[in-house]
């Protein structure tokens, strides 16, 4: 890539949501107009919106690309197969209203020969990415970076936790490095690829069909508080150099599609815009808890939000619950026994979950829908509720939750995989009756 640093000075610009500006070599971003007669340095034009052009100012997203040769400039599009991406629900699936968990899944011989596009499996999916509600749940199980091959999303937005190795993440706007502990927020309909340089990788993704992910709103925490918005940091400009074709895989209502290119897709010298992938490091995140009673709804961990047309009732909440100082007095401290109108499906980056110390490790999964019951198993039951109740921290541990207002249903892989915890609610079976009248 040739950048406005090199490889190892690479910045990053701060912030979520703003209008970013970057050049790759200085003047190649035009003054005054957008779309000028001719472009500096010959440079071509481009335009990608991620929202209607009538959207609202403040919610409007789009981005000026100044790229060496437009990205119409492709071949013909043939059926391509990845059997195991699958989009949005299947109503066929006979689910039961029972909580369902998965151990880590394997990364074995068919991952390490696998990339990131053809290592992806839905887990879970609700909504329907043409009727543009809901999200998928995804892992990928990758050992092979993408070399002269770039994937786009017309979908929806891509949402990337990585679990295991360390991820960079070339688009059209720059270079993301990602280690896991971090997140990266990809664009609908922009172009990536990704690189292994930790070898075999293991991570979580959501595919959101519906409104962007923004910043939740704070409502009574304040200014300050959950994630800031600085802490986000989108690409500095960069472009490939070297000669050679790509090839092109697209998503593209719910299938999948493959070109030839004769050039890079990399090869936007200058952007200015605020429709931009971005990366988030969670240790940044400030957490807001409890300092008198009661286990505070996981809502007050959200990091990003997705909105349905019902207000406050989105349709994905990405929420963490990542090192933190449990200071309640007299009160049980991991999250209680409940049932939800929203729909839960979690995942563990690193050490322990509170609520089920033994059960569920780092790759997991586990799928708690619409009124399922669910809560702390026997062990955490039993260590909450005779816990000498002083303050103390968690500490080396990340889960997350990709929660939506949509039930999920999970895929025939996801249901016939040896990942599988056939066993899952005997974690619950040792509570017994305790009254004592």
């Amino acid at each position: 890539m040739t950048a406005a640093t090199s490889t190892t000075e690479r910045r990053y610009q701060s912030g979520f949501g703003n209008e970013y500006a970057s050049e790759a070599v200085p003047g190649a971003l035009p003054q005054g107009r957008n779309n000028p007669q001719r472009g500096p340095f010959d440079l071509y034009t481009e335009l990608i919106s991620g929202t209607a052009f009538t959207a609202p100012r403040h919610e409007n997203r789009r981005t000026w690309l100044y790229r060496r040769q437009p990205s119409v400039v492709s071949g013909r599009y043939q059926p391509y197969a990845q059997p195991l991406w699958s989009t949005g629900a299947d109503r066929e699936v006979a689910l039961p209203p029972e909580p369902l968990r998965w151990h880590p899944q394997p990364l074995d011989e068919a991952a390490a020969k696998a990339d990131f596009v053809d290592g992806m499996r839905t887990i879970a999916a609700n909504g329907d990415a043409e009727s543009q509600v809901g999200i998928g749940s995804l892992m990928y199980l990758a050992g092979r970076s993408m070399e002269r091959r770039a994937f786009v999303n017309a979908d929806g937005e891509m949402l990337v936790v990585p679990q295991q190795g360390r991820l960079v993440i070339t688009t059209e706007l720059g270079v993301l490095d990602v280690k896991p502990g971090e997140i990266a927020v990809l664009p609908r309909g922009m172009a990536f690829k990704v690189a292994l340089p930790d070898g075999l990788s293991r991570g979580y993704v959501c595919e959101n069909y519906g409104a962007h992910f923004r910043l939740p709103e704070l409502g009574p925490i304040g200014s300050n508080g959950l994630a800031n918005a600085r802490d986000f940091q989108a690409p500095v400009a960069a472009f490939e150099t070297e000669e050679g074709g790509y090839e092109i895989v697209k998503k593209f209502g719910g299938r999948f599609w493959q070109a030839p290119m004769k050039q890079s897709p990399f090869n936007v010298v200058a952007w200015h815009g605020n429709l931009s992938p971005v990366k988030y490091d969670t240790a940044h995140f400030m957490v807001i808890g409890s300092i008198s009673f009661d286990h505070p709804d996981p809502s007050i961990f959200t990091v990003l939000t997705s909105p349905s047309d019902t207000p406050g009732t989105a349709n994905c909440d990405f929420v963490i619950f990542p090192p933190r100082w449990m200071v309640m007095e007299n009160t049980f401290r991991p999250p209680w026994f409940h049932r939800n109108l929203m729909s839960e499906f979690m995942g563990l980056v690193l050490g322990e979950y509170d609520a089920k110390p033994g059960g569920f490790k780092p790759g997991g999964a586990s799928l708690h829908n619409c009124m399922v019951p669910h809560g702390p198993d026997e062990e955490a039951f039993d260590k909450a509720t005779n816990a000498d109740l002083k303050p103390h921290k968690l500490d080396n541990t990340l889960a997350f939750m990709f929660e939506s207002r949509y039930r999920f249903v999970p895929t025939n892989f996801a249901l016939k995989s040896p990942a599988l915890d056939t066993d899952y609610a005997d974690c619950w079976a040792g509570l017994k009756d305790q009254f004592k009248a």
